[in-house]
């Protein structure tokens, strides 16, 4: 493929949050890497995201969004130290206020950028078309590649991940078949209710060896916990690893349940097998994960979904029917199905 002979020698990739969309990035660096691997490229992300590009040989420049790079005045700071650094492009796949004022000051230094599209309008069209009578949307994955594009670079779209035998198994020696169980979401939207989530829990014990449940803190690490009492082949995973180690037991497990949230996304990252269920939202607006088989993503055809791009709008029947249709039998069929196919 004929490639640019102007194009950057120092790339820096913009994107602060959320978890589950930094997690895609690493797929489309990867992509570029491969084309490009003489390009330095530095990330600017907060340091906790640094796990998702493990293996990529990139460089990081930390965005403490929730500290001192905050304000307009911190990201002023966060951009006069990625000049120091030699940057000579910027590619912002995350396009919000603060990304804006990093792109602004880095302009006026002469420094090119590209920014992503969001296509607002085009979710709003998909979302009123019903999903299922509309064409699924540009992934998000694909609209990052985008962006480094239109700073000249010439590059295949990303292929999917593939699983590293090497990663250690920090839950030790794997005896039996391993299930992963992520019913949550930081959107109501986007979380299994805690009965059915309840009753997956109880049918996946009765025919896998372990179950592991990935959650948050809070309410989400109390039915966990809760979960772990009550099984004895239940670990609860919050407080018990970081994020890297989450990362390695993924990839050695047999299948992974989760909602559309970040757990797909790093299961997408170690190529493990997922069962994805949705509610709300929905995997033709480009979030499903990157290599996940949509057979097994799990949805209900119903005419109010989806109904929001990211899972944040109230259900208009207050009961989020959508999700309650998704049974707990049918995740537990579709688990046995993508272990056997």
């Amino acid at each position: 493929m004929a490639k640019s002979k102007k194009l950057p020698t120092h790339l820096l990739v913009i994107r602060t949050s959320a978890m589950g969309d930094v997690a895609m990035l690493p797929h489309a660096l990867r992509a570029l890497r491969t084309a490009y691997p003489e390009l330095r490229i530095t990330v600017a992300t907060p340091r906790l995201f640094r796990p998702f590009f493990e293996g990529l040989d990139i460089e990081f420049l930390e965005a403490d969004t929730k500290g001192r790079h905050h304000s307009l005045v911190g990201m002023w700071r966060l951009a006069r130290k990625a000049q120091r650094m030699g940057i000579d492009a910027v590619a912002d796949v995350h396009g919000v206020i603060r990304s804006e004022v990093f792109r602004y000051i880095m302009r006026l230094h002469g420094i090119p950028i590209a920014r992503i599209r969001k296509e607002h309008s085009e979710k709003r069209h998909f979302i009123r078309q019903g999903g299922a009578c509309a064409a699924p949307l540009r992934h998000t994955i694909l609209r990052y590649c985008d962006v480094f594009r239109r700073l000249g670079f010439e590059f295949d779209d990303p292929a999917p991940s593939v699983a590293a035998a090497e990663r250690p198994n920090p839950m030790g020696e794997k005896q039996g078949r391993w299930i992963g169980f992520a019913p949550f979401s930081a959107q109501q939207g986007k979380t299994y209710p805690d009965d059915l989530a309840r009753e997956t829990v109880r049918m996946l014990t009765s025919r896998y060896d372990r179950i592991f449940i990935h959650s948050g803190p809070g309410a989400e690490a109390e039915f966990a916990a809760e979960m772990e009492r009550r099984y004895p082949n239940v670990t609860a995973l919050y407080g018990k690893m970081g994020l890297a180690d989450e990362m390695n037991l993924i990839a050695h497990l047999d299948c992974v349940v989760s909602m559309d949230s970040l757990v797909m996304h790093l299961a997408a990252l170690v190529a493990a097998p997922v069962v994805s269920v949705w509610g709300a939202t929905h995997p033709g607006l480009g979030f499903l994960g990157w290599g996940c088989d949509p057979q097994h993503a799990l949805q209900a055809d119903m005419p109010c979904r989806p109904c929001s791009t990211y899972g944040a709008k109230p259900c208009r029947y207050g009961d989020y029917r959508c999700l309650r249709a998704i049974s707990p039998r049918m995740i537990v069929e579709e688990v046995e199905k993508t272990i056997n196919g």
